[in-house]
């Protein structure tokens, strides 16, 4: 009989380099911000761009004069996050995904689907899994109010597994800057689905970097019932847990990898199918123009996610352009499934470069994307860049044989 014990090392991380939490990078975070107030259409978003400009110029000045990155990146963190979610949540006012979970989450509760049956404007329509709805429900049971906000139970939940996905005593850094980086900051104080989904894939990573391949399942399965996008994340993480577990015992040939990779898998797809079914059997025809046809902009209605990107350009300004897109996103998934076969991550960082380089290409070419979705393969990269480096072998295996008779 063989058990495996992961072995850890000392809780250590790496801070993130010196120019990304010196007075420059706080400066191009406020030249961003101001960028944002002054041109968006979106009234959220101006308000966050003109609360976080001050944060983060003061920040800048802060650590002009010498202060420690600790001091700045806290006032970065109050001006960028606090100070505009904090007004939000007084002047009830949210980014549009918000109001979508909120309705959602009541629909769930009255009729069993969280989709409406007869979406017309793009509004109506809800391009997130059913588990999403999940963060609207003290809202839907409550009532609107400050405490039951969709937005901070996103972020709570998104702050809380980057947390668990961290070694222990050395979060507090890793946290502080990845929260305040802009493109965390805005969803956090306006509003992003996004956010727990990428929190739960850095979850499901390091877990099956720790061999718990059980536990990994659940987060990734938990991700994969909010969002397509951390469908991706499940055979990442089999890969990830194969390569791991054989070159920690090849006298065992493949058994303990595959049953490890095959555990993870299994509890990933029944987790997402507990949350998905339910809710998709109800109104079969509803779940798919929501979730398949809206995003891939085969409705009427037009996606608002609709930023400059490959994907987009082609479909709206080339002739066919859209079936290109689409064949460019299938290939760009064929490549990922090739290189985790062909060469399968060895280490959690590994993975998460894998799996954010994956998702990079997948945002370039969907037909309906939005700058937003990068927040996914940025937080992969500092999780990444925070774990110990390689080598600590931090996904060391021990195999230990035990003879029963």
């Amino acid at each position: 009989m063989a058990t495996t014990t992961p072995l850890t090392p000392p809780d250590q991380h790496r801070e993130p380099p010196p120019l990304l939490g010196g007075a420059l990078w706080w400066a191009l975070c406020a030249a961003a911000a101001l960028g944002l107030a002054a041109w968006s259409s979106l009234g959220p978003h101006r308000v966050w761009g003109a609360a976080a400009a001050l944060g983060y110029l003061a920040a800048a000045l802060l650590a002009a004069r010498g202060r420690t990155p600790r001091t700045a990146g806290a006032v970065a963190l109050a001006g960028a996050v606090l100070l505009p979610l904090l007004w939000l949540l007084a002047v009830d006012r949210a980014q549009l995904e918000v109001r979508v979970v909120a309705r959602s989450a009541g629909l769930l509760l009255a009729e069993g689907t969280p989709y409406l049956q007869h979406p017309v404007v793009p509004e109506d329509f809800n391009p997130y899994l059913p588990g999403m709805a999940v963060f609207g429900l003290p809202e839907a049971v409550a009532g609107p109010g400050p405490l039951t906000d969709p937005r901070l139970w996103m972020g709570a939940a998104f702050l809380g597994a980057l947390a668990l996905a961290l070694p222990a005593g050395a979060r507090s850094a890793p946290l502080r800057w990845i929260a305040a980086c802009p493109l965390v900051a805005l969803p956090l104080a306006v509003g992003g689905v996004d956010l727990p989904v990428a929190g739960l894939m850095c979850l499901g990573l390091a877990l099956a970097g720790r061999g718990r391949a059980g536990a990994a399942g659940v987060a990734l399965g938990v991700a994969a019932a909010l969002k397509w996008t951390a469908w991706p994340a499940i055979p990442v993480a089999l890969a990830l847990l194969a390569a791991a577990f054989r070159s920690a015992d090849r006298g065992e040939g493949h058994r303990p990898a595959d049953r490890a990779a095959a555990r993870c898998g299994l509890v990933a797809l029944l987790t997402a199918a507990v949350l998905l079914l339910p809710a998709a059997l109800r109104a079969p025809g509803a779940f798919r123009a929501h979730v398949v046809d809206f995003p891939l902009g085969l409705t009427d209605a037009v996606s608002s996610a609709a930023s400059p990107l490959p994907g987009h350009l082609l479909a709206t300004h080339v002739p066919g352009g859209r079936t290109l897109a689409l064949l460019l996103l299938g290939v760009s998934a064929l490549l990922l499934a090739l290189s985790l076969v062909l060469r399968p991550p060895a280490t959690p960082a590994d993975a998460a470069a894998r799996l954010a380089l994956g998702l990079l290409l997948a945002i370039a070419f969907m037909p309906a994307s939005r700058f937003g979705y990068l927040v996914h393969p940025l937080v992969l990269v500092v999780w990444a860049a925070a774990r110990p480096t390689p080598d600590q072998h931090p996904l060391l295996l021990r195999v230990r044989k035990q003879v029963s008779r």
